[in-house]
């Protein structure tokens, strides 16, 4: 758990690169790409990429179990 001043140690979102080709299953390819973190005050997120997409897009999505 986070202290009053210091970064939280869990993102609030998980930053995944999504393209639209299609595998076998109909769904779109999802690749990790980073994480954000809120702002103290709560009105923003600081944005960690660990690299940037050329295409596609870039969904934010909450951690779950599954992710970690």
């Amino acid at each position: 758990m986070a202290t009053k001043n210091s970064t939280p140690t869990k993102p609030a979102y998980i930053a995944y690169h999504v393209r639209n080709s299609q595998d076998e299953q109909g769904e779109g390819f999802w690749t990790r790409i980073g994480v954000a973190f809120p702002h103290k005050d709560g009105k923003g997120f600081n944005l960690l990429i660990e690299t940037f997409p050329l295409d596609g897009k870039i969904t934010l999505r909450v951690p779950t179990e599954k992710s970690e």
